[in-house]
């Protein structure tokens, strides 16, 4: 057994997190509609819009497919927001599958938004961005939620994850 996490393990990781939270907003829709000023935003839903946009948006980068605009991407409702997560997971997992595919090859990032000594990074470098910036931003929503009176039980610490050993 290797000691290094692989790129499946932090994606089955976002994939149980994401889902948990799918499920705990279903159950509790009111929630998504809290104030919520993390990443810019004004409630939850939007928060998660920017979670789960985000995984298709790098997917899709990564691999050299056309990229979604972030700006004109869906605003909801859940579901939709979901399905794009899912497009993102669907993406990832082709190019894992791939033997042929490059993660050390390095992509050129011309986005205004990005400092210019970070515009160049490795396929595998940003796969581990977009899989742990999920992971911090869920953690982020369930302080934000629980300091608002709305214990979540969420155990999203990668040592409660059944997809790693």
């Amino acid at each position: 057994m290797t000691p290094a996490i692989t790129l499946e393990e932090l994606l089955a990781w976002s994939c149980q997190n994401s889902a948990w939270w799918k499920a705990h907003f279903d159950a509790n829709p009111a929630l998504l509609e809290l104030p919520c000023d993390i990443n810019r935003g004004s409630t939850v839903q939007q928060l998660v819009r920017h979670i789960w946009v985000v995984d298709l948006f790098w997917a899709q980068r990564i691999t050299g497919l056309p990229q979604l605009d972030r700006q004109t991407a869906p605003h909801g409702p859940l579901q939709v927001l979901y399905e794009l997560h899912l497009e993102g997971v669907r993406i990832f997992r082709a190019a894992l599958e791939d033997p042929a595919f490059s993660w050390d090859e390095t992509l050129p990032l011309d986005y205004p938004w990005m400092p210019p000594e970070g515009r160049k990074a490795s396929r595998r470098k940003l796969a581990g961005h977009v899989l742990l910036h999920s992971q911090r931003h869920w953690a982020q929503l369930s302080t934000l939620l629980r300091s608002a009176g709305h214990p979540t039980g969420f155990f999203g610490d990668m040592l409660f994850n059944s997809a790693l050993e």
